[in-house]
C-alpha cells in the first residue's frame, strides 16, 4: 500500500489594502467632454464606403481567379467539362467580402454619428 502523503502548507498571501470609493475615478468635472457630432465623420464614412466598393470588386476577382473551367475533348465526340477550384483565391475572396460588409456597417455607424447625435445642453 502506498504510505499517505502529508499535506504541504501553503505560504499565507500578503493581503494588501485595496483603494476603494470615489478617489479611484476621476470627478465629473474632470474629464473632457466626449462629442459623438463631429461632421468629419461623414467623411470618413464616405471612405469607408469607397474602400468597401474596391473590396467587393477585389472578391469578384479572386472569385473569378480562383474557379477554372477544364475541358478535355477525347475522340473528337465526348467532350467533358468541369471545374477545378483553388483555394487560397475563394479564400481571399470570402475574406474581402466580409471585410466589405464591416466596412459598410462601419460606414452606417459613421454617418448616423456625424448627422444624429448631438452633445447635451448644459443646464442653466
Amino acid at each position: 500500500m502506498l504510505a499517505p502523503q502529508s499535506h504541504e502548507k501553503l505560504l499565507t498571501v500578503i493581503d494588501l489594502p485595496q483603494p476603494t470609493g470615489a478617489e479611484l475615478w476621476p470627478s465629473e468635472d474632470d474629464r473632457p467632454a466626449a462629442r459623438l457630432h463631429k461632421p468629419l465623420r461623414a467623411l470618413v464614412g464616405a471612405a469607408e464606403l469607397i474602400l468597401a466598393a474596391l473590396a467587393v470588386w477585389g472578391a469578384f476577382a479572386c472569385w473569378k481567379a480562383g474557379v477554372v473551367p477544364v475541358v478535355i475533348t477525347y475522340n473528337e465526340t465526348t467532350t467533358l467539362e468541369s471545374q477545378r477550384y483553388f483555394g487560397g483565391p475563394l479564400a481571399g475572396a470570402i475574406g474581402l467580402g466580409v471585410l466589405a460588409s464591416i466596412l459598410v456597417v462601419d460606414a452606417i455607424r459613421q454617418f448616423l454619428l456625424a448627422v444624429r447625435a448631438k452633445g447635451k445642453k448644459p443646464k442653466d
